[in-house]
C-alpha cells in the first residue's frame, strides 16, 4: 500500500490562506498613493474663486484706467476699451505732480524701510547674543508694543514732531516709525535657530559683535531678511494717516496723500483719471510683492517653532 505525500508549494509562490481565515485589511500606507492620486477638485475650484475674487477689480481697474471718459460709463458693462488710450495718466500728471509724488514715495520708502531692517537686526542681536539685565523683560515690552493700536500713538508722535519744528519735513514721516517690534521679534526668532559654535570661532578668531552681525549673522538670516524687508516696504509704501496729518505741501506728500488731493482737486467725477493715479500708487509694490512672496513665506516660516 503505497502513501502518496502531499504536494509541498514550490518556493517563491504565493501561500493562499487557510478557508475561514480573515483577509488581511490594507494598511494606510497601502490606500495613501491611491488618496494622493484623486484630483483635489475642491481645493482647486477655492483656489480659482479666491483669485478671481482678488484678481477682477485690479484687472478692472488697469483697464479703465485705459478707456475714455464715454467707454466708462458705457451700458452694458465692457471690460475692454475699444480704443486704449493713456489719456488719464496724462491728466493725472497735470493736475497733481505725480512724478515728485512717485520719487517721495520711492525714495520714503526705501529709506523707512531700511533704517527699520538695519535697527531691527541690531535689537534682535543684543537681546540673543548680548547678556544684559532685565533681557527678557526688554523682550516682553518690545512684544507688548505689537498689541497696541498705531492710532493710539498718533496724537503723542503729532505733537513731539509739532514740538520739534519735522511738520511738513521728510524727518517729520520717517522717524516716529522707525522702530519695528515686528522685524525685531521675528529676527530674534531666527537668530535663536543659528548654531553657536560658528559666532563662538568668530570671537575667537577676535571678531567684534558689529563684524559678528553683518559677516556671519545676517549671510545666514537671508529669508527672514527678506521678509522683513518686504514687510516693512509694503508697510512705507502704503502708509497714509500719518504723512497726511504731518504734511501739507504737495511737493513733500506720498503716493497715497497724493490721490486724496488728486480727488479734491478733480472731484469724484474723473473716475478714469482717478483710476489711472491709483495704478500708478498700486502697480510697482504689486510687482515687488509677487517677485519676493516665496522668500516672504520662507523668512516669516523660519524660527517658527523656537520658543
Amino acid at each position: 500500500m503505497s502513501v502518496v505525500a502531499p504536494a509541498t508549494p514550490a518556493a517563491g509562490a504565493p501561500s493562499s490562506p487557510a478557508p475561514g481565515a480573515s483577509q488581511p485589511s490594507a494598511t494606510p500606507a497601502a490606500r495613501r498613493p491611491a488618496r494622493r492620486r484623486r484630483p483635489q477638485v475642491g481645493s482647486y475650484v477655492t483656489m480659482l474663486l479666491a483669485t478671481v475674487v482678488l484678481a477682477a477689480p485690479l484687472l478692472w481697474m488697469v483697464l479703465a484706467s485705459l478707456k475714455t471718459p464715454s467707454e466708462l460709463y458705457q451700458v452694458p458693462l465692457q471690460w475692454l476699451p475699444h480704443q486704449p488710450t493713456l489719456d488719464n495718466y496724462a491728466q493725472a500728471a497735470q493736475t497733481v505732480p505725480l512724478g515728485r509724488l512717485l520719487a517721495n514715495s520711492i525714495g520714503l520708502t526705501i529709506v523707512g524701510a531700511g533704517l527699520k531692517v538695519v535697527l531691527g537686526l541690531c535689537c534682535a542681536y543684543a537681546l540673543v547674543f548680548l547678556d544684559f539685565p532685565f533681557k527678557r523683560l526688554v523682550f516682553g515690552l518690545v512684544i507688548a508694543t505689537l498689541m497696541i493700536p498705531p492710532q493710539i500713538t498718533i496724537i503723542p508722535n503729532y505733537t513731539l514732531v509739532a514740538g520739534l519744528g519735522w511738520l511738513n519735513t521728510y524727518q517729520g514721516i520717517l522717524v516716529p516709525g522707525l522702530a519695528s517690534a515686528f522685524g525685531t521679534f521675528l529676527f530674534r526668532q531666527h537668530f535663536l535657530t543659528l548654531p553657536a559654535s560658528i559666532l563662538e570661532a568668530a570671537e575667537l578668531d577676535g571678531a567684534g559683535h558689529w563684524r559678528r552681525l553683518w559677516r556671519f549673522v545676517v549671510p545666514m538670516s537671508t529669508p527672514t531678511l527678506a521678509a522683513v524687508a518686504l514687510v516693512s516696504v509694503v508697510t512705507e509704501w502704503n502708509d497714509y494717516l500719518w504723512p497726511f496729518l504731518v504734511i501739507d505741501d504737495p511737493s513733500k506728500m506720498t503716493l497715497p496723500v497724493g490721490l486724496t488731493l488728486l480727488q479734491n482737486i478733480d472731484g469724484m467725477t474723473s473716475w478714469g483719471v482717478l483710476l489711472a493715479a491709483t495704478v500708478v500708487v498700486t502697480l510697482p509694490i504689486l510687482l515687488v510683492f509677487l517677485i519676493l512672496q516665496r522668500r516672504l513665506v520662507a523668512g516669516l516660516t523660519a524660527g517658527a517653532v523656537t520658543g
